[in-house]
């Protein structure tokens, strides 16, 4: 299984982004797709997530409204689009493929740095 994050740079306050997660080595059904992200000094915190079977959606309270987590069945890549960047949007972004055996088997990407300047 390999998850490869891009899509991260140096943005202001009040752009747009988007962060893509290429995923590969693995039957889409059998996982679930996340974002996280860690900022400096702070514990790593789960965004955002999508089904591989029914692509059902769920979001942290944090960023409802901002973020969209999508995915392209044909490119085999999930997408995180962050509306109105701001600067606690700061941290690097990392993609997570939960399966949905027990126990659940967790991979994850080396992450993708997001800095957003006020």
């Amino acid at each position: 299984v390999q998850l490869v994050e891009s899509g991260g740079g140096l943005v202001q306050t009040g752009d747009a982004l988007r962060l893509s997660c290429a995923a590969s080595g693995f039957t889409r059904d059998d996982y679930a797709i996340g974002w996280f992200r860690q900022a400096p000094g702070k514990e790593r915190e789960g965004v955002a997530c999508i089904s591989g079977s029914d692509g059902r959606t769920n979001y942290a309270d944090s960023v409802k409204g901002r973020f969209t987590i999508s995915r392209d069945n044909a490119k085999n890549t999930v997408y995180l689009q962050i509306e109105t960047v701001k600067p606690e949007d700061t941290a690097v972004y990392i993609c997570n493929a939960v399966s949905r055996t027990w126990p659940p088997i967790n991979y994850w990407g080396q992450g993708t740095q997001v800095t957003v300047s006020s």
